[in-house]
């Protein structure tokens, strides 16, 4: 069972991370993500800045510890700068390549926090990638139940917004978890919809994957003629975009069916042309499958052949095995760079929050000092009721707005920056300040003047009695 969900993983695992756009190219390599941060930094739309941000992170299937460095860097620039899109596809991507080298657990915890940031920032877009990831990690874990209602999440999101390569993947990948249950039918129907919603769209680059899954579809249903159909469909797909890749991955799939299907020579055939796909590629390594049954093809019957062949499946396993290796040894040098780089940004926090502290205590004492200040010398010096009145409401004015500054924060933790929340919890404060505000500064202006009067008028007492004295 879990190589029947690696193996249907395949099909879908370019749709994550990957998609920048409907015409993503993974021949060509990311732009600089050292460069890009301030056009993301500079870019105030959201939808703008997830397909910035999203343009670095397209190398998942090529290079996924490069991915997996970029997705760090994104996710910390989101963390450092409270942006929620690059947060998301930080988490997201990471969840991906977590898949990516087996680790499903630190898979399943950064789909957790990608689904977490995707309903705290109450975005569509984002709510489709995170659920549709945490499916995807639900799915290599076995946990169905979790990967059809995650998935089903997704794609609720994603037909509130304007389709994408995200919201047509959600829908192909239903076809996907049913297809990995048994349930041939229901995966039929998703995959149906995932083909219509990308023609309807346009988004056609992912086809091939959709193709692939109609194959394997109907090679469960028995449906020899159409699943041969759609195989050589997804071929011609995959050279259209120039993808050595899904031509191997389709070629591989129609040699394993005729293999099967004891059709040995179109089994060589196919099996041959798929090595030959990738060919001086960067996947190389998908010469597994194919050399390993093109060996067993020729073990009993032609010595030559199976020694080719066998050096073949040696070298590539070798290669895979060490491509893995180094890339085990680069993922600790990137979680290392991302231990690191975490620390420092939790050390420029904590130093923002004492500078904060320390504004807000220094306000707060000046608005203590301009009180005491205004308090002594509107009873011996300020002599103008006016000007009294005016001081008052500047100092009753300037409490006040303290007041709402220290609450402000808390009021968007508790409404979790929602607009409408905050604007109710803003005109309830209002409506609570301005009336205590109004008889604070009745009484408090009243209170000054009559004191200035009596201080007034004691003053002019004492100059009567010692004009009085001096007649």
């Amino acid at each position: 069972m879990y190589k029947r969900i690696i193996w249907l993983l395949f099909f879908i695992s370019i749709h994550f991370c990957n998609a920048q756009s409907a015409k993503v190219d993974f021949s060509q390599k990311p732009p600089n993500i050292d460069s890009l941060l301030p056009k993301i930094a500079a870019e105030k739309n959201d939808s703008a800045r997830y397909y910035l941000a999203m343009s670095a992170l397209t190398i998942s299937e090529t290079n996924p510890v490069e991915d997996m460095h970029n997705s760090e860097i994104i996710l910390l620039h989101g963390q450092k700068n409270n942006d929620l899109v690059c947060q998301l596809l930080g988490y997201s991507c990471l969840c991906y390549d977590y898949i990516a080298f087996g680790n499903k657990v630190k898979s399943l915890e950064f789909g957790i926090k990608a689904n977490q940031v995707a309903e705290k920032s109450n975005n569509d877009r984002l709510k489709t990638f995170g659920k549709a990831m945490l499916a995807l990690a639900y799915l290599t874990m076995g946990d169905f139940e979790k990967a059809v209602s995650y998935n089903m999440a997704a794609i609720e999101a994603g037909s509130r917004y304007e389709t994408d390569i995200i919201s047509v993947c959600a829908v192909n990948d239903m076809g996907t978890i049913y297809l990995v249950m048994g349930k041939v039918d229901s995966a039929l129907v998703y995959t149906q919809k995932a083909y219509e919603l990308a023609i309807k769209s346009g988004i056609t680059y992912w086809l091939t994957s959709t193709y692939l899954q109609f194959g394997s579809i109907h090679a469960a249903l028995k449906n020899s003629a159409l699943a041969l159909n759609y195989w050589d469909l997804a071929l011609k797909e995959a050279n259209r975009i120039g993808s050595p890749k899904f031509a191997s991955t389709a070629y591989n799939a129609m040699a394993q069916y005729y293999y099967s299907a004891n059709q040995i020579d179109s089994a060589k055939l196919y099996a041959t042309k798929a090595i030959s796909s990738v060919k001086n590629t960067a996947f190389y390594t998908l010469n597994v499958e194919p050399a390993k049954l093109l060996l067993n093809i020729y073990r009993n019957s032609n010595l030559d052949s199976a020694f080719k062949y066998s050096e073949i499946y040696r070298t590539t396993n070798d290669s895979l095995v060490n491509i893995r290796s180094l890339q085990q040894a680069q993922l600790m040098a990137v979680e290392e760079e991302a231990r690191i780089a975490q620390e420092k940004l939790e050390t420029e926090k904590e130093a923002e929050a004492q500078k904060t502290n320390l504004e807000y205590t220094f306000i707060a004492l000046g608005i203590v000092a301009f009180i005491m200040i205004f308090l002594i010398f509107s009873r011996s010096y300020i002599t103008n009721p006016k000007v009294i009145e005016f001081l008052s409401v500047i100092a009753l004015l300037i409490v006040f707005e303290f007041l709402n500054l220290l609450i402000h924060p808390i009021l968007e933790k508790i409404t979790h920056h929602s607009p409408i929340l905050m604007l109710i919890a803003l005109v309830a404060l209002a409506a609570l300040l301005i009336p205590l505000h109004h008889k604070l500064e009745h009484w408090a202006v009243n209170k000054l003047v009559e004191k200035n009067k009596e201080s007034r008028l004691e003053a002019a007492k004492r100059t009567i009695e010692q004009l009085g004295k001096t007649v």
